[in-house]
Parts: C-alpha cells; structure tokens; sequence
C-alpha cells in the first residue's frame, strides 16, 4: 500500500534519534519498526510517497499515532525565535525526526537499561530480552521475537536478565515486572495523571530516576512538555546556553525541542565528547 506523508519525516534520523532500539534497516531501504505485536515495514519511494506493508485500518490506527503524524512538525520549527541559533541550527540537522508513540512497557524496560551504557549496547541487551522471552514472529521478510511482556518475563531470575547483558541494572528489570504483575505499577491507568504524576508514579520503580521517568513520559505516553535532561542535553545546555534552561519557552514542544538537541550530539560528537546516552 502506498501512503503519502506531507510533514517532515526521516526515516534513518528517526532510526537514529536515540528513542527506539529494534528498529532494522534492510539493503533496499526499507525499515522495519516494531510496535507492540504490529510489524511494520516501510520504504520511501518518492518525496511524499511511502510503501507499507499494513492495511489502511492498520496505517490509521497505528502507525499514525506510532510516527506522530497529525502533528506539524514543520509549525512547530516556526516557533524558534531567529535569536536561538543553536536550536535553529540543531532544528535543521534533526529535519524529519518524530517523536514516536511507542508502547510503555517496552519503553520504561529499554530506557532502564539505557542508563550508562551506549546505543549499541541497549540494542543488544533488547534483542537478548527478545529472543530469551518474546514471542517468536515470521514475517514476510524475516524471523524475529517481539519485545516481552511482563508476564512472558515473570519467571525469569535477576542473573537470568544478567545474561542478557543487563549488568547493574538487572534488579530494576526484576522490580519493574514484579511491580507490573502485582498492580504496583498499572501502565494503563497512569495515563491519565498529570504529567508530574506520572512521572512520580514511574520514578516508584527501583532504577528509575528523573531522567528515564521523564524518557518513558514522552516517548511513550506522547507528553511532549516533558524534557529528559541527560549528560548531552546538561553538556549543551552549559555550553549554548550558559546554564539556563532553554526548553522553558516551547511549553507542549519541549520534549521536541530536546531530540533535536540530542540528536544534534549524537551526530557531532567532537563537539560533545560523550559517547554515552548518560
């Protein structure tokens, strides 16, 4: 099926962005994305023209909200005042990424384990999580497991997830899917807390800090007002703005604002010499 996008979008900057870890490049272009127990594989074939392998009910119900499609990203670039030009600059080079929609169990797991370690490594971790305890899938294209879910997890012991390349953070994992299975943590009813709510129920998980709390906030539950401030964003924020806040000012797009700064830093890193997503 052939569907047309209108709005900026960039497939590799988006599988690049720092937000999603399983998502898979193949030698003709086309990505794949994982979303829960949807599968989707698309490929550009024209400016606004994109090939995906779903049905149009699907592509509506989806993968529209998943690549946050019914937001203008292109307004939202209008807003940074001509005085921000590191924004203005950092906007440019992170043209077409979007800040997916994704699913909060996957979300709040892979953003535990992103905590000191880089992107390749949280893949990986991911992808052993995957194949130890998700379901197994064959598509049109490839085998692969889906991420597990808490209860596909919940016999698993803390030096089970440690095979997983977990490290340190193998006891969050074991606390986050005890907490899910016993009502501690209900992702479901959480989404209608305030944004501050919410991220104070996610910060109850063991592991969970402000900054993986505020990850999960906005990449999962789509509260784009909220800013996870890692050592990029703390490093950019000293260096561009003299340590003053600059989000402030974009209100419901500074989460936005946020992945422009840090893709920015991942894509010029001898202006930021961190190699980790902090």
């Amino acid at each position: 099926m052939l569907v047309q996008i209108h709005d900026l979008f960039d497939l590799q900057k988006i599988a690049d962005s720092g937000q999603c870890f399983r998502v898979a490049v193949f030698p003709d272009h086309t990505y794949r994305f994982v979303s829960r127990n949807q599968i989707l594989y698309i490929r550009r074939i024209s400016d606004k023209d994109y090939e995906v392998d779903c049905t149009a009910e699907e592509w509506e119900n989806i993968w529209i909200q998943y690549f946050d499609l019914e937001r203008d990203y292109r307004a939202l670039w209008n807003t940074i005042p001509e005085g921000d030009c590191f924004l203005k600059c950092a906007a440019r080079v992170g043209e077409g990424i979007r800040v997916l929609r994704q699913d909060p169990w996957e979300t709040l797991i892979t953003f535990i384990l992103s905590q000191r370690k880089s992107i390749p490594a949280i893949r990986s971790s991911v992808e052993l999580l995957s194949e130890r305890y998700g379901t197994k899938v064959q598509t049109s294209r490839e085998i692969l497991h889906l991420f597990p879910t808490a209860w596909q997890m919940r016999e698993a012991s803390v030096e089970e997830y440690a095979l997983c390349k977990t490290g340190y953070r193998a006891p969050y994992l074991y606390d986050a899917v005890h907490q899910v299975l016993q009502g501690g943590l209900d992702l479901q009813h959480i989404s209608s807390l305030s944004d501050k709510e919410l991220v104070s129920a996610l910060e109850k998980v063991r592991g969970v800090g402000i900054k993986v709390a505020n990850c999960v906030a906005l990449f999962a539950y789509g509260r784009t007002a909220c800013v996870p401030v890692d050592t990029w964003i703390k490093k950019i924020i000293q260096q561009k703005y003299g340590g003053e806040n600059p989000f402030v000012q974009y209100g419901a797009g500074a989460g936005i604002m946020q992945q422009c700064f840090f893709y920015y830093a991942q894509s010029h890193k001898a202006e930021t010499v961190l190699d980790r997503t902090g």
